[in-house]
């Protein structure tokens, strides 16, 4: 069993004590965040993020704290009204040079994201394992403009050869080539 440590929370309203407890896996967490650097969140995006930063931050004990290794859309969370999401995500997140929403999408959300042909670490999470194709927006969350985006980066990836890809099976029709043998010629 871990050791806990219980702290007491009193509120004066209701004038009652509750016990919260804290494991020791949280107290070690909280170590280690302190010997990361911490930075005010800002909204500002305006200033250009070179790509090599990018691949660097990919392999960074921050990245590794933020996301764990799981792709950055999975602990995503889209945010709409009701309980049906829109078809489509929103158009842009960023207006202006600031974030415009809430809840931006994980791309406009780490200004260290940056999609280009070189960052494949990045773009290898937007591509399904099994089949190979692209992940949709509707799965990942991205806004149309980060999605587009992320389909020329693709694009251009593959072209260059930095991601592999399967070549599709093409099925030949034989009867256009040969011509069909009669077997009722005796």
């Amino acid at each position: 069993m871990l050791p806990t440590k219980i702290l007491r929370c009193s509120f004066l309203r209701n004038n009652w004590i509750r016990p919260l407890h804290v494991t020791s896996s949280l107290q070690k967490s909280e170590v280690d965040e302190s010997r990361l650097e911490v930075r005010d969140i800002t909204k500002d995006r305006t200033e250009v993020i070179p790509v090599e930063t990018s691949i660097r931050y990919l392999k960074s004990a921050a990245y590794k704290q933020t996301y764990g290794d799981v792709p950055v859309w999975v602990l995503y969370r889209r945010n709409h009204k009701g309980s049906i999401p829109p078809r489509k995500t929103r158009r842009t997140c960023i207006r202006g040079g600031q974030i415009s929403t809430g809840n931006p999408c994980p791309i406009c959300r780490d200004e260290y994201l940056v999609l280009h042909e070189e960052n494949v670490n990045l773009l290898k999470q937007f591509v399904c394992p099994h089949t190979g194709s692209i992940l949709s927006y509707s799965k990942t969350g991205l806004c149309q403009k980060k999605h587009e985006e992320l389909l020329v980066m693709i694009e251009r990836a593959w072209d260059r050869g930095l991601l592999t890809f399967d070549v599709p099976f093409r099925k030949y029709d034989y009867s256009e080539y040969y011509k069909p043998e009669n077997k009722d010629k005796s």
